[in-house]
């Protein structure tokens, strides 16, 4: 049996997203019930090791000493160990960091690193504190966010231009960040990318 299995992991919300494909006819000197048993087991097992392997990455990143609402970094782990990192960071250091924590992880052969640090910019730092501000404003809803270690709502800008990244509880506090972001001045356009937590019902 032949599987496919990757995991995609943000550092700010673990999303494991597996993919599976099976080729091959049964061994005739089995019985369809050990078939059956052998293909929902290793699934799970492969499954469980995948996901702990994540966590533990995710676990890395967060622990990163200059990585925070300004940052974003996401990746994914494949079925032979090679981790993926994607992202954007501002400061050189943490796109290094984040490689170098990650190689430690037991169970990673490599590591491919993609994160892009974004370009130096006294214009879009102004933004930055502006959308920060506008966002987590002590009068509004979404200052609760604010309060966490790692605040949720994470502010991308790359010349000019404002990606919202991150998960939130309810598609209210989503508008009201998008809101938020496309008043501050200089600003010349702001996308949305966050996510409304999932809720899981009883």
């Amino acid at each position: 049996m032949r599987r496919i299995l990757s995991y995609i992991f943000a550092v700010i919300l673990f999303c494991g997203v597996s993919g599976f494909a099976a080729t091959g006819t049964a061994e005739p000197q089995k019985s369809k019930e050990h078939n059956e048993e052998q293909t929902l087991q290793k699934p799970n097992t492969d499954e469980r090791k995948a996901t702990l392997l994540s966590e533990e990455i995710r676990h890395q990143l967060l622990q990163l000493p200059y990585y925070g609402v300004f940052d974003w970094l996401s990746g994914e782990v494949r079925p032979d160990g090679t981790v993926i990192l994607d992202g954007e960071v501002v400061r050189p250091t943490t796109k290094s960091d984040a490689e170098k924590r990650v190689k430690k992880v037991e169970g990673v052969t490599e590591v491919v690193n993609n994160i892009e640090v974004l370009p130096l910019s006294m214009n879009d730092d102004q933004i930055r504190r502006a959308t920060y501000r506008a966002i987590y404003n002590p009068n509004s809803p979404l200052f609760e966010y604010a309060l966490r270690a790692v605040p949720p709502i994470h502010i991308i800008v790359k010349n000019g231009n404002v990606t919202l990244k991150g998960v939130v509880l309810n598609e209210m506090d989503r508008q009201l960040a998008e809101t938020a972001a496309r008043g501050v001045a200089n600003t010349f356009d702001v996308k949305n990318e966050l996510s409304v937590e999932k809720k899981v019902s009883n």
